[in-house]
């Protein structure tokens, strides 16, 4: 049987500006609730304020706990530099018809160090052969591609993978996509968008 492909998102509607589409389950709205001050306290150390996703993840404040820990961990405490990482969850985004997290990460992607060039390469499809990204950072883009399009990983390129990122790396990297598959999808289920 062969690899499993992914529905191909309309990459479109990452090129535009959105209209507001009506989320399918009503956030939690921050201070609301007082049985969440510590965890919204926490969300908000973590990451500066309760945006609409972890409004919605409050709905089921376990999964929001576990969210939080795992996705700050990603994204504050890996390995992998700023700009690859935000490259990595860039493509994600663009993948999986995610624009409110593409959206998202334009500036983290800024302040990590890339250059507009390279983030706009990631909307392009197939991978474009471009000087934007380095050699390593087209690397990740191309395990990034494989684990969300087709799942499973050929042993060629994770052989090249394995050359140019040490275990910790690895597992960074990985992790870094599955877990940003994960917030793509639960945003584009859950209708969740720019207000």
């Amino acid at each position: 049987m062969g690899a499993r492909r992914a529905r191909q998102p309309d990459h479109a509607r990452l090129n535009r500006h959105h209209t507001a589409i009506a989320m399918r389950i009503e956030p939690v709205t921050p201070s609301t609730r007082p049985e969440l001050a510590e965890q919204e306290a926490r969300i908000m150390a973590e990451r500066g304020r309760v945006s609409p996703l972890y409004q919605v993840l409050l709905n089921s404040p376990p999964i929001a706990h576990g969210w939080e820990q795992m996705l700050s961990a990603v994204r504050n405490r890996s390995s992998l530099p700023a700009g690859l990482r935000e490259l990595v969850i860039l493509r994600v985004a663009v993948l999986n018809g995610a624009p409110y997290e593409f959206d998202a990460h334009v500036p983290h992607a800024l302040k990590g160090g890339c250059s507009r060039q390279a983030i706009d390469a990631t909307r392009e499809q197939p991978l474009p052969a471009t000087d934007a990204w380095s050699a390593r950072e087209r690397l990740a883009l191309e395990l990034t591609d494989a684990m969300t399009r087709d799942i499973v990983v050929p042993d060629a390129l994770f052989a090249r993978i394995q050359e140019h990122f040490d275990a910790q790396g690895q597992v960074d990297l990985v992790a870094t996509i599955g877990a940003y598959n994960m917030v793509s999808r639960f945003l584009t289920a859950f209708h969740i968008g720019h207000a």
